[in-house]
């Protein structure tokens, strides 16, 4: 089957109608003697504006499967298309350069952005005071805490000004109070911003807390297992009822995935 990743800058910006279209992607790793499939028949769209989580135990192909959206890797079998250009990345590790302030770490993806030099300072600012970071233009990383460097990373992966911003667990390694205040702007970004946001997550609550749609992936090889449409309204809490409800309904599907892998 033939393999390709579109990443090309739409110009007729009415006609798209995905942010992200993904058609029967499988990747395997390894030579065809000892491969490994680790994505099996992926399809799935991102609607334009949409927050759609991956959802599903480790190594179930979730990282791998953003990696292929992001350009990173090419499917094996199927095809990738990102109407709005090369989508934005933001990793579980903030990967900011400890020698750069937070405004040169921000400065540096509008520079490869091809912004001029002129604009980047108040671009930068603006960026800064959209992530709640105003007046931090100056400061180090290592005066930042991790909550802060996670923000100057989003700060950076939307100076990239793309369509899709992915996201590869960026809150994981962060405490509970942090995360819980992250996702709050999180949403508020997503809302004022309108990007579509493919965000990978093993915490089920985390994945009910933000998405439109939560969608869940067996475990070796990944395949679409079940989706979800979250009704419920936004701004959410974590500790909300329907948020709690909801939550352990898709828990007892990702157990029902892991006992089931466990049984092959």
């Amino acid at each position: 089957m033939a393999t390709s990743t579109t990443l090309a800058k739409t110009e007729d910006h009415t006609a798209v109608t995905h942010a992200a279209r993904i058609e029967h992607v499988s990747k395997s790793f390894g030579g065809p003697a000892g491969g490994q499939l680790v994505l099996d028949d992926i399809t799935l769209d991102v609607a334009p504006g949409e927050f759609v989580t991956l959802l599903g135990a480790s190594g179930c192909g979730k990282s791998t499967l953003l990696n292929l959206v992001a350009g990173l890797d090419r499917p094996s079998a199927g095809s990738i298309e990102t109407p709005g250009g090369r989508p934005a990345l933001m990793f579980q590790e903030h990967a900011l350069f400890p020698w750069l302030t937070a405004g040169k770490n921000i400065e540096l993806a509008l520079r490869l952005r091809g912004v001029p030099k002129a604009e980047r300072r108040g671009e930068t600012e603006r960026l800064l005071e959209l992530v709640r970071l105003g007046g931090s233009y100056d400061k180090r990383v290592h005066e930042l805490s991790g909550g802060m460097r996670q923000r100057v990373a989003l700060a950076r992966a939307l100076a990239q000004d793309s369509d899709l911003l992915l996201m590869d667990e960026p809150f994981a390694a962060l405490d509970a109070i942090t995360r819980d205040v992250l996702h709050d702007e999180l949403t508020r970004i997503w809302r004022e911003t309108k990007l579509s946001v493919l965000f990978v997550t093993h915490n089920v609550r985390e994945a009910v807390r933000l998405a439109e749609r939560v969608v869940l992936l067996s475990s070796r090889p990944g395949r679409i297992a079940h989706e979800w449409t979250i009704d419920i309204p936004q701004p959410r809490r974590i500790e909300d009822a329907d948020v709690a409800e909801l939550s352990l309904e898709i828990t007892e599907h990702l157990r029902g995935e892991i006992r089931r892998h466990g049984q092959h």
